[in-house]
């Protein structure tokens, strides 16, 4: 299967347990046997807000690794997903050669929508101004600032980008650009250039469920903008816990490829 060798990392460390696992959340709908109740109503703020705040995790329907971490275009219908030449022949290079030069092989950053469905938790902290997601993988975190700022004009290049979002009645819209480029939109290897930009859907079902509709537009990779929807389920009782790729990767000598 192409990306084994990416992939490995990833589905190991997706076993590690989260730390004080068994501590119970506050706040929690529970069953009378005590277990979560993750079909509950939504919950919503003292504003009316919906409220994200707690540890989730992405899953793929059909159990194991998400495929939309593997392939972010996996559920696209033909015709979706259109590249520029440039982007096609290098997609094209990154899957004859395994996905061996992936960033994540040199424990650099992952970038959205890849971050958002690799399987391990993120922990959303919601504030009225500002919305931080904790991600687990990499010890990696995003601000999202909801407090009416407007994204720079001249940002420098970062890759988790520069967000703003606001609240609609069963929503929570998140913009972002200011990308510098070198991403990996999926372990496949779909290219980015600075010009992207993401637009997230965080569209919760119930208390314990969540849809994350995610359109990628950048004009300089595809024609024309596409869209990928990620599934996400609420943890409780566990928390997120430190990981530092950098202390004991062992991925880059079997990055060997074609």
């Amino acid at each position: 299967m192409i990306f084994r060798f990416a992939a490995l990392g990833l589905a190991l460390a997706a076993l590690l347990p989260g730390q004080w696992l068994g501590y119970p959340s506050k706040g929690v709908p529970r069953l009378k046997n005590g277990k979560p109740n993750l079909a509950a109503p939504i919950v919503r703020t003292r504003e009316g807000k919906i409220d994200l705040s707690g540890v989730w995790e992405t899953y793929n329907e059909g159990g194991g690794m998400p495929v939309l971490l593997l392939n972010a275009a996996a559920e696209a219908k033909p015709g979706d997903v259109v590249f520029q030449p440039w982007a096609e022949a290098e997609f094209k290079k990154r899957m004859e050669s395994q996905g061996k030069d992936h960033p994540g092989a040199k424990c650099l950053p992952s970038i959205f929508p890849e971050k958002n469905a690799v399987p391990h938790p993120f922990k959303i902290v919601q504030t009225p101004d500002l919305t931080l997601v904790l991600y687990e993988s990499r010890t990696i975190y995003r601000q999202i600032f909801t407090d009416g700022r407007k994204p720079p004009a001249d940002p420098v290049p970062a890759w988790q980008g520069y967000s703003v979002g606001h609240f609609e009645k069963n929503a929570f819209v998140v913009e972002t650009s200011g990308f510098h480029g070198d991403g990996w939109l999926d372990m496949a290897g779909h290219p980015s250039t600075e010009a992207l930009k993401i637009t997230e859907r965080f569209v919760p079902k119930d208390y314990g469920h969540m849809d994350i509709v995610t359109t990628i537009d950048d004009p300089k990779t595809y024609m024309k903008p596409w869209t990928m929807t990620l599934h996400a389920t609420r943890l409780v009782d566990t928390d997120v816990i430190e990981y530092i790729c950098e202390e004991n990767n062992t991925d880059l000598p079997h990055m060997v490829g074609k």
